[in-house]
C-alpha cells in the first residue's frame, strides 16, 4: 500500500495492515454479520499507531536527513497516544519523551518506559496541566540543549487523521463489498475523523458510522446536544483513554452528518463488552474499546440501526488499548455479575 502524503522511501512505516475477521459468535449475538478490524495488533496495541505514526513519519519526511538526528518527539499523553508515539519514534530511529498527569497509573507509565521512552515525566493533576508544562517548560529546555523538539498532538491534526484514514482502503479490500455500517469509539475524535475522511475519499460517504462513547467521557455527544463545540465539566468514566473533555472541531462537524449516529453507553456496558469479548474471541481490550463491542450484545446494535438484517455487514474497529490486564477483566467480570 502506498504511503500517504508522498513519504520518502528511506523511512519505515510505523504501523501495519491488520486483519479483518468475521466473528461467528458476535454475529449471532448482534443478529447481523460482524467483522472485527483488529487494531489490537498494531505495534503499540492500538489504532494510535496509525495516526501518531503517520504524524511522525510525515514530519521526518520533510526534514533533511542530516537534521533528523536532532529531532526529539514530545507528547503529553499517559495513554495510548503516548505509547504509540514512543513505538513510532523508536521504529523511525528518533527519541521520544512523554509527559503524563498524576492520574496516570504506574502500570501505563511502566509500559511507556518499556517501549523505549527517553523519559517519562509526571506533572499536573490533569492532561491540560501536563500539556501546558510540556509546551512551556520541557520543550523550551530541550531547544536550549540544541534539540529540535517536535510536539505530537494526541488526536487533533490532519496528519493524524490521514493515518487513521488508511483503515478504509484496507477494509474495502478485505470485504467482498462495502460494509453497511462502521462502529468506532470516540475520545478526542481522531479515529472518527480519519474514518469519515477515508470514506469520503473512497466514495462511500453514505456508510452508516456509529460514534460510540461512555457516559462521563461523552464529549462528542455533549457537543451535539448543545449544537456547538462544548467542553465536558469533567471526565468521570472509567474509560480514561476516551478522556478528551472537548473533541476536535472537525469531529463535531462530522458528527452533524446524517449518516452518523452518536451512541452513549454506560461504564457497565463497556465492562460487559470487554469481558464478553474476552470470553468470545480470547482478546483483551480496554474499556474505551469495549464500549464499541458492547453494541454487539443485548440487542443494542439493532436498537440503534433497526434496518439491519441478518445479512447486513457491520465492521467494528477493535481499537484495542493497553490499559487493561487480566486482573482488571476479573474485577469487571465480578461487577457485571452482581
Amino acid at each position: 500500500m502506498a504511503l500517504p502524503n508522498g513519504h520518502t522511501q528511506d523511512l519505515r512505516r510505523p504501523w501495519r495492515e491488520t486483519p479483518l475477521i468475521h466473528s461467528t459468535l458476535l454475529s449471532k449475538h448482534a443478529g447481523c454479520q460482524i467483522f472485527l478490524k483488529l487494531e489490537t495488533l498494531q505495534p503499540s496495541g492500538s489504532f494510535k499507531s496509525r495516526g501518531i505514526g503517520n504524524f511522525l513519519l510525515s514530519h521526518l519526511s520533510k526534514v533533511p536527513s542530516y537534521e533528523r538526528s536532532k529531532i526529539h518527539f514530545y507528547s503529553s499523553s499517559g495513554g495510548n497516544a503516548g505509547l504509540a508515539c514512543v513505538h513510532a519514534a523508536i521504529t523511525l530511529g528518533a527519541p521520544a519523551s512523554i509527559v503524563v498527569p498524576l492520574s496516570t497509573s504506574a502500570y501505563m507509565m511502566d509500559k511507556i518506559r518499556a517501549a523505549g521512552a527517553s523519559d517519562v515525566i509526571q506533572f499536573g493533576a490533569s492532561w491540560v496541566e501536563a500539556d501546558t508544562y510540556l509546551k512551556d517548560t520541557i520543550m523550551p529546555d530541550a531547544q536550549n540543549r540544541g534539540e529540535i523538539p517536535v510536539y505530537v498532538p494526541p488526536f487533533d491534526a490532519q496528519d493524524i487523521w490521514d493515518g487513521h484514514a488508511t483503515l478504509i482502503p484496507e477494509i474495502l479490500a478485505q470485504l467482498p463489498s462495502p460494509p453497511d455500517a462502521l462502529v468506532c469509539s470516540v475520545g478526542g475524535g481522531g479515529l472518527f475523523c480519519g474514518l469519515i475522511q477515508g470514506l469520503d475519499i473512497a466514495g462511500q460517504s453514505d456508510t452508516n458510522v456509529l460514534a460510540v462513547e461512555t457516559h462521563g467521557a461523552h464529549s462528542l455527544a455533549f457537543s451535539l446536544e448543545h449544537g456547538a463545540l462544548a467542553t465536558l465539566p469533567a471526565i468521570t468514566s472509567i474509560a480514561t483513554t476516551l478522556g478528551a473533555r472537548t473533541v476536535a472541531r472537525q469531529a463535531f462537524e462530522y458528527g452533524l452528518r446524517e449518516n452518523v449516529r452518536s451512541v452513549v453507553l454506560s461504564d457497565w456496558d463497556a465492562m460487559e463488552g470487554c469481558v464478553r469479548f474476552a470470553d468470545d474471541e480470547r482478546i483483551m481490550v480496554e474499556a474505551a474499546c469495549g464500549v464499541s463491542l458492547a453494541l454487539c450484545y443485548g440487542g443494542r446494535l439493532k436498537r440503534v440501526l433497526p434496518a439491519l438484517t441478518r445479512e447486513s455487514r457491520v465492521v467494528v474497529v477493535v481499537c484495542g488499548g493497553s490499559n487493561v490486564s487480566v486482573g482488571m477483566l476479573g474485577e469487571w467480570a465480578k461487577q457485571i455479575t452482581k
